[in-house]
């Protein structure tokens, strides 16, 4: 797991952003191989959680990286109404905060659907690996496929 990966997560949890890892991150924490250049989360949009994850990250020049001239992270409670996703560039690297997946659901189905791990001492939720697969499936870009062919052999793996 990438250190800087592994610091953005350790902050999330450090001030109690309530999230679930999805995507390929999540994949790598149930043993895919395979690279990934961002951590996706799920997570619960409302207010006070999204002011929880600006302060988690606030010193790491957080900017919208989907957005002309980049623009920095600044919420209020009041701008957090009118965000569904959020996809932030950071010095540690790049965090996609999602309020819903697909082939899944909303921020509260990822949770039902999670499973906590402990990754050097923090304790967070991950996608479970048939939830993971199910989103797979559904985004079905050629990577996602790629990630099933992997998830697929872990889930055998763990039956045996």
């Amino acid at each position: 797991m990438s250190k800087d990966f592994l610091n953005l997560l350790e902050r999330l949890v450090r001030h109690g952003v309530d999230f679930v890892i999805v995507g390929g991150f999540a994949g790598v924490a149930h043993g895919c191989t395979y690279v990934t250049q961002d951590i996706d989360i799920c997570c619960d949009f409302s207010p006070s959680n999204l002011l929880a994850l600006q302060r988690a990250v606030s010193d790491l020049e957080p900017v919208h990286r989907m957005t002309p001239h980049r623009k920095k992270l600044k919420l209020t409670e009041e701008a957090c109404g009118q965000f569904k996703n959020l996809y932030l560039d950071t010095k540690e690297g790049q965090l996609d905060c999602l309020s819903f997946i697909d082939g899944l659901g909303d921020f509260s189905q990822a949770k039902q659907e999670s499973e906590l791990i402990e990754v050097e001492g923090a304790r967070m939720r991950v996608l479970s690996l048939d939830a993971l697969v199910r989103t797979k499936r559904a985004m079905n870009r050629p990577r996602d496929r790629e990630a099933i062919s992997q998830l697929e052999a872990i889930r055998e793996l763990r039956k045996g």
